[in-house]
């Protein structure tokens, strides 16, 4: 997949930082609507040392938290909302489908379904392989 914005790019969007910023790239995006993001799972990755050490298994909330980067990135790519942050608001209807490992690459797509005022709603999707991870709706708050 072609890579639209990588990692130093992302960070002049939001605030996220090592060892928190959770995505690696984004690929497509329509800002204030849709996204599509990638996250390289690797050894590396500072969850695994304690989840588990015998069963790197990626941790279903941080999971949603790449899904949440993912769709942060497109509304705060939107002139209006330059500089501000995008937080939590709610997470509605999570599943968990499959398990992710050191190795796999996690698709994040994000569609902004509702905007009013400061909170918008959107559909989350993270995938291996075209295999769903996890699906949720997100509700983020502009602040």
């Amino acid at each position: 997949m072609a890579v639209l914005l990588n990692q130093e790019q992302i960070k002049e969007i939001i605030p996220h930082r090592d060892p928190f910023l959770l995505i690696d790239e984004i690929n497509e995006m329509e800002a204030g609507k849709h996204v599509i993001a990638t996250k390289y799972i690797t050894k590396k990755d500072f969850w695994f040392k304690g989840h588990f050490p015998d069963y790197p298994v990626t941790p279903g909330v941080l999971m949603i938290e790449m899904l949440a980067q993912a769709g942060a990135v497109a509304l705060l790519s939107l002139p209006e909302n330059k500089g501000k942050l995008g937080l939590f608001g709610g997470i509605n209807n999570a599943k968990f489908r499959r398990q992710v490992f050191p190795g796999d690459t996690l698709k994040l797509e994000v569609t902004i379904n509702k905007v009013r005022g400061p909170i918008g709603v959107g559909t989350a999707i993270a995938t291996v392989d075209g295999q769903k991870a996890v699906a949720c709706e997100i509700t983020f708050a502009i602040k």
